[in-house]
């Protein structure tokens, strides 16, 4: 049973500059992110960095994480697919993303352009021997009023993975994203691990009592995202019910969304988040006598 590692989710722009400090924690492999663009940066030009930075840690890089549209724009399509062709050079077999979505229309209007689009991207990953994670982010959109990504809901996901059935296409998911739908996160997650890719760790908690008198459309936030550790979640549970499905991948903290561990006090709370999950897994590894 291999060992699921944590770390760190970095910003794809500001890699190079957090890596040599964050490597220093105890942080033991990276996600890097670009939303909606690379910017300046050259993911090959990136990965030979990576590479000599990372290089005797036993560090790795647990994704690529490229969140786009590609339903909407062919130059995200052409984003993904670059960061496919770049996936190897940084030691990874997994880039994550968005099912993208037709913005202000409805999961169902989305679906058989999600069957054309990703068919062919999940074609072009298997040629290359890398996977797709969807993540489960609503982006703030709705069933019948979508932003970036349909990719959040079970009921979609059934749609999406009959639409395009591959081993190669699976879930990005965390227990917040499911958290603010008001799902339980552990049942869902039980039900879905055998298509979890990579996992995110990011919390929420729940002010039920809010809920009960307000409801979930009065302008309050009773869902607000916490780093695991301080969230509801519990993460033994998910550790298991990841290991009872013979999960191989990795759990990156996803910073700089929890409400009170921010600002001069983010790392202080990705420490705690970091200390946490490796207790919640079962510690280190430890070979029998």
């Amino acid at each position: 049973m291999k060992q699921i590692h944590i770390g760190t989710c970095l910003p794809g722009y500001l890699a190079m500059k957090w890596m040599p400090v964050l490597k220093e924690k105890g942080f033991e492999c990276f996600e890097l992110n670009f939303h909606m663009s690379y910017g300046d940066t050259v993911l090959e030009e990136l990965a030979e960095k990576v590479k000599e930075e990372l290089d005797g840690t036993g560090i790795r890089i647990a994704a690529i994480g490229a969140y786009r549209n590609p339903l909407m724009y062919e130059s995200h399509v052409e984003d993904l697919k670059k960061a496919i062709d770049a996936a190897h050079l940084f030691g990874t077999n997994l880039v994550a993303t968005f099912a993208g979505a037709i913005e202000g229309r409805s999961v169902e209007e989305a679906i058989p352009v999600f069957g054309k689009v990703f068919g062919e991207l999940v074609r072009y990953a298997e040629d290359k021997g890398v996977k797709i994670a969807i993540e489960n982010c609503p982006m703030d959109g709705s069933w019948n009023h979508n932003t970036c990504n349909i990719g959040y809901s079970p009921r979609a996901w059934e749609m999406m993975f009959n639409a395009v059935n591959s081993d190669s296409l699976g879930l990005e998911w965390e227990p917040a994203h499911a958290m603010t739908q008001l799902i339980d996160p552990i049942p869902e997650l039980r039900k879905w691990a055998g298509k979890v890719f990579h996992v995110h760790g990011k919390d929420s908690s729940i002010d039920w009592d809010g809920i009960r008198h307000e409801g979930i459309l009065c302008g309050k936030n009773f869902m607000p995202n916490r780093t695991p550790g301080f969230g509801d979640t519990n993460w033994r549970d998910v550790f298991t019910i990841l290991r009872n499905a013979g999960y191989e991948g990795d759990v990156c903290i996803e910073g700089f969304h929890d409400y009170v561990y921010r600002d001069e006090w983010e790392m202080t709370g990705q420490i705690h988040s970091l200390n946490y999950l490796k207790w919640a897994r079962g510690g280190e590894y430890v070979p029998n006598p």
